[in-house]
């Protein structure tokens, strides 16, 4: 299980890419296999450790898991809205996974 979550957010991750850049040519497909990634991105994010439990990590966390719901919302706006309010929510997802990304290893390294 250990191994299983690093891989689940690697397919995730390449699945996201290609479902937003295939958007752009209006390909059909292309919001089905965004959602799939954003939600196995989601499910390894929610699924992932947390080295220590000081209220910065998590709220640190809270943050990451906030931005893998709206990178799932991000697909649903592909799929309904055809416009390009999705470019608005997956900006602020990718923002908010960013964010985190880089402060939690430091946190961690913090307390360790």
């Amino acid at each position: 299980m250990k191994q299983l979550m690093p891989a689940l957010f690697a397919v995730g991750a390449v699945m996201l890419l290609i479902g937003a850049a295939a958007y752009v040519t209006r390909w059909e497909l292309s919001p089905y296999i965004y959602t799939v990634g954003a939600a196995l991105v989601a499910l390894a994010q929610v699924n992932s450790p947390v080295k220590g439990s000081s209220p910065t990590l998590k709220r640190l966390r809270r943050q990451q898991i906030f931005g893998a719901l709206l990178l799932v919302l991000t697909g649903a706006f592909m799929m309904f809205t055809h416009g390009n309010e999705w470019i608005v929510c997956l900006t602020i997802a990718a923002v908010l996974e960013l964010y985190t990304s880089i402060r939690i290893p430091q946190e961690e390294a913090k307390e360790a």
